[in-house]
Order: structure tokens, then sequence, then C-alpha cells
């Protein structure tokens, strides 16, 4: 039922001991497990006391990796068992949102000042949102203009400026989605001291303060999510509806195994072969593999090229975060496949932990960025 690292958590506590008074969590509720880091804030460090991954399938009577979607109550139930296994002991934090469960989107809305905007964009977000305004929260951000001087990734050609002009970062959440998240909360013993949409947690942990637009890729159960961050900003969203279960269910399909069997295969040996397998067999893993995740190369390739067209400027990288980036080989499948340098999402070495744990870390970190973008966000806040 549980993907926990009680065990380690265990070590963690005796490593660091001390009190959780100043513990904060985050909390991250994906289509197919749930994830919460646990840290504390000393002398300027981000301290990592504990963390814990649940499978949410078996909550839902589906095997471990499958996409679930369950009710308010028995999310609570997974999640009150994930602090269980993983020792637990703060019962405040943030709470990611979806990127599925909210809109972003940027508005290109003339040049104006801050109390004009407020009247402004609630009528502009009619045309974007598929709701009555009063129906969801509202939140927005009006994007800086950029510098003069260019970075090594702009073009030669200078992008055509809007001289009256500017970009508003425009994101909703659906009222229902807040309610159901405040009653998880409730019925696990939590409170949730904000909310903040996935990608932006994301953003957070695995990005350091270049100029350089990103591409992240969050490589989800149910779906891929796309960004691209320029100068700390998300410049560009793109969601793909393939995922970690279609890539399990391919390998399913192609070798005649159970769902079960093939999630196992899939995170065990990934992409790399394996000495208990033939020499076909592995080659027809690897197919099996590539033949969705070609899918997703291509997607990230396509965004790439357009946002290049669209701004004139070159990605410098694509950071590969979600539970997906862990599939073993995947970083040197993707160096082959893209067109930009990549890299695995690490943002576990935004906090200290014992040396011991180094390398575990490094391996499970994609999946828990959200988890720890949350906390950043509230320790630098503090």
């Amino acid at each position: 039922m549980a993907f926990s690292f009680s065990d380690i958590t265990r070590k963690l506590g005796s490593a660091f001991g001390g009190s959780s008074e100043e513990s904060v969590l985050g909390i991250d509720i994906g289509a197919s497990s749930a994830k919460i880091v646990q840290l504390r804030a000393s002398r300027g460090a981000a301290i990592l006391e504990t963390y814990g991954e649940i499978s949410l399938g078996p909550y839902g009577k589906q095997p471990i990796g499958k996409v679930v979607k369950l009710s308010p109550e028995k999310t609570a139930e997974a999640l009150t068992d994930l602090m269980k296994e993983a020792n637990v002991t703060a019962r405040s934090g943030g709470v990611a949102i979806p990127f599925s469960s909210s809109l972003v989107s940027i508005l290109d809305l003339p040049k104006t000042d801050r109390e004009a905007l407020k009247r402004i964009i609630p009528i502009e977000a009619r045309k974007y949102i598929p709701v009555p305004v009063s129906e969801v929260q509202l939140d927005w951000f009006v994007i800086p203009e950029q510098e003069e001087e260019q970075s090594a990734f702009d073009r030669v050609e200078k992008p055509t400026k809007r001289p009256h002009g500017q970009e508003v970062l425009l994101v909703a959440i659906h009222n229902e989605t807040i309610e159901n998240y405040q009653t998880i909360t409730e019925n696990a013993g939590l409170k949730a001291e904000f909310y903040e949409i996935e990608m932006f947690s994301t953003a957070r942990s695995s990005l350091g303060h270049g100029i350089a637009p990103v591409l992240v890729v969050d490589l989800g159960a149910g779906t891929t999510k796309m960004y691209v961050v320029e100068r700390g900003i998300i410049r560009l969203t793109h969601l793909v509806t393939v995922g970690g279960q279609h890539i399990t269910e391919t390998l399913a399909r192609s070798l005649d195994w159970e769902f079960e069997k093939a999630e196992r295969v899939k995170r065990e040996r990934g992409l790399k072969d394996s000495n208990a397998y033939s020499v076909e067999e592995n080659e027809r893993i690897k197919v099996a593999l590539l033949s969705t995740l070609s899918r997703v190369f291509g997607e990230i390739n396509r965004v790439l090229l357009s946002y290049g067209q669209r701004y004139n400027k070159n990605i410098s990288r694509v950071v590969l975060s979600g539970g997906g980036a862990s599939l073993p080989g995947l970083s040197e499948e993707a160096k082959i496949s893209l067109n930009a340098d990549v890299e695995i999402a690490d943002p576990f070495a935004r906090t200290e932990a014992p040396a011991f744990l180094g390398q575990v870390l490094r391996e499970i970190g994609p999946g828990f960025a959200v988890s720890v973008g949350l906390i950043l966000r509230k320790l630098k806040h503090s």
C-alpha cells in the first residue's frame, strides 16, 4: 500500500533530533500518490526532518501506479497513513494545487496603473475562464519588462515590443478545488497555511536565479506539464495528456504482463538493461518504454521551437522533474532526443540532510520538487 521511507525517517529523527516547533510541511497530492516533506529552518538553512510518499491506487482498489480520483475523505485517510509512516510531527504548511485544477494565462493589456488593472482583469478573465468569475479565486501579477541588455541566449534579431502594452500573469483556481483541499487537510488534522499551484513550487525548488529561459518538464502519472521560466517568471505553459501510467500500460501490453509487474519493472530498471532478462527481452522493454516517451520528447521539442519563434530566444536547458523523472536511464535518453541541455531536478540539494542519504535523495528527489518548493516559499517569508 505504501511507498514510504519509515526506516530512513527514523534515522533522520535520530540524526537531527530537536523540537518540531519551527517545522513546516509541504503536501503534494498527485494523481497516483501523495508526497509530504517536513523541513525546519535553522540558522538560514532548511533542515530536512522527514519525507514520504504513499500510493493512492490501493485506496481506490487499484494497483500502485494507477491514476485514481478519490473522495476528499479517502484522500485524507491516505494522507494520515503517510504521516504515520513518515513520522511527521508538524501539523501546518503549504498545499499544492494541481496544474489541471487551475488556469494560468498571460494577458496582453494596455499599460495602466494597478487600480485600473483591478477593474480590468476580472472583465478580461471572463474570456479565458469557462465558468463565472464568482466561482473562482483570481490572482494576478504584472510581468516586469525585460531589461535592454541581452543574454547569451537571445537571438540576433530583437524581439518585437508593444510600446503601449504590458503582460499580466493571470491565475484562477475553482472554489470547489479549494474546498476539497480544506476538507482533506481538516480530516487529516492539518492546517493549510497557504495554497500554491504546483508549477510555482517546482520552479522554486528546481531552478537557480539565472536569467536565461528554462523549460521545466514535470512528468506525472496522468499528465506531463511543461512551463518555460524566464527571469523567475512563468512565460508559457503546456499540458500533455501522457504520463507514467501510459508508459506502464504500453509496457504491459507489449510484453503481455500484468500492470503491477510492468510498473515494478519500469521503476526498478527503466531504460537500462538487466541481467534478469534476455537480450531480446531487454530490447522489447526499452522499445515499449520509448514508444510513449518519444511522444513526450516530441512535444518538448515542439515547445522549445515554439518559444524560440515567439520570443526570439533559445531555451537554455530542460529540467526534468516529477516522479517520472526518476526513471532509470531517462537522463541519457533525453540528452539524445532533446534539442537542449538536460538535467534532472534535485530539490533536496536546497536542504541540509545527513550525508548517508545523499544518493537516495538525488534518485527520488524529482518527485518531491513540489513539496520542497512549497516549504521554501514559507521559510523565505518567515
